[in-house]
């Protein structure tokens, strides 16, 4: 109504003053507003109120849409054909009812008036003239009846499609969907190798301690040492993890330097460990963040095994060659060990699998398993520098 008014008003001040307003629905003036309409859908934000409309009105199903900073035009066509169309057939339906439903009313009475009265230019006389214009008003109620719920019908068919999520904005929802699960699967390993390799520190050193602690004060202490420094290490990931879970995405994006441990911890995690590791780590300056990350926990999760199911003496050497960081592992294997299912011991798990998975994403190579000579066992893993084209 309010378009239908100022095309009214646009109609009369162009007649010289000479129009009326508030004239009925004619179809020129009706046709004439529908592009004014467009463009109010094409570039007013009302994706919004049509979507609440639809779903509280009409009860259509409509997924929500993400928000995004920036309209598409895309979305835009689809709001403003939307709109338009709801307008549009608002306006009919809205038009036939002002009109029928007096009509209706009016040809109720007919029969019970003695006098013959004009009905749309018609004398109509009492008796079966006024009785056939009565069922005549019925059915025009009903045909009412009939064309507002198809038109409800309609829209209902309509909404999802014109008003849901573009396929863009499918594309966009569906990558950060992904790119959550991705997050969550990789704070999932990093919990795993974090805390999975301070518990067996603290166990192995625990134990060590215990065994020595009434004959050799010095060992017990430093046994003590490695426990406390793993445990805190491992309670500084764990709560960098449930922030980055708590806040979304740490600053500067997903994976931003400064959150998780890299290669330049080496040291710390060897000295961490408790145990004798033979190492020897090369220039890593100009290994990228993201595989210095990666890295780390792939050599912390092959400590982890080395300690946990083998037996010293465990040697490290990480360094740089031919465009890719080189990472070896090695250490004897526990006397009469079954060959290991997963890591570097008897016993199964997921450490293997965690450390295959980082290798994969990097696209480099893992090989784990008995090294040459008997009772020992490497892992070693080729991780390239750059990503091939």
């Amino acid at each position: 109504m309010p378009y239908m008014m100022a095309g009214a008003l646009v109609a009369g001040l162009t007649a010289g003053g000479r129009g009326q307003f508030l004239l009925p629905l004619q179809v020129g003036l009706y046709a004439a507003v529908l592009p004014v309409v467009a463009v109010t859908g094409l570039f007013l934000p009302v994706r919004g109120l049509e979507v609440s409309a639809a779903q509280g009105l009409l009860g259509a199903r409509v997924e929500t849409p993400p928000r995004e900073a920036r309209r598409s035009w895309q979305e835009r066509r689809r709001t403003a054909a939307w709109f338009t169309l709801h307008l549009a057939v608002g306006g009919v339906v809205s038009g036939f009812t002002l009109a029928i439903v007096p009509f209706t009313v009016y040809t109720l009475a007919l029969p019970f008036l003695g006098a013959p009265l004009p009905v749309m230019g018609v004398e109509v006389r009492p008796g079966w003239p006024a009785l056939a214009w009565t069922l005549a008003g019925i059915a025009a109620l009903a045909a009412l009846v009939l064309m507002a719920a198809g038109a409800g019908a309609l829209l209902t068919r309509l909404a999802p499609v014109l008003l849901g999520p573009t396929p863009g904005e499918r594309l966009a929802a569906a990558e950060e969907r992904a790119r959550v699960l991705a997050e969550r699967n990789r704070l999932a390993r990093e919990l795993h190798d974090s805390v999975g390799h301070a518990l067996s520190v603290v166990t192995l050193q625990a134990a060590a301690a215990g065994r020595v602690l009434d004959r050799d004060l010095e060992t017990a202490r430093t046994a003590l040492d490695a426990i406390e420094r793993s445990a805190r290490a491992a309670l500084e990931d764990l709560d960098h993890a449930l922030g980055v879970l708590r806040a979304g995405d740490p600053p500067g994006g997903p994976g931003a330097p400064g959150g998780w441990a890299t290669l330049d911890d080496l040291d710390a995690l060897v000295a961490a460990s408790g145990a004798p590791v033979e190492h020897e780590v090369g220039d890593v300056s100009a290994v990228p963040a993201p595989v210095s990350r990666e890295a780390y926990r792939i050599v912390q999760e092959a400590l982890t095994n080395a300690i946990r199911h083998g037996r010293s003496p465990v040697r490290l050497a990480v360094a740089v060659r031919d465009g890719s960081l080189r990472l070896e592992v090695t250490n004897r294997t526990a006397a009469l060990a079954p060959a290991p299912r997963s890591g570097n011991g008897p016993r199964g798990g997921r450490g293997l699998e965690g450390m295959r998975e980082r290798v994969r994403l990097l696209n480099g190579d893992l090989d784990a398993g008995p090294a040459e000579g008997e009772g020992w066992w490497r892992v070693s893993a080729r991780l390239p520098l750059r990503s091939a084209p």
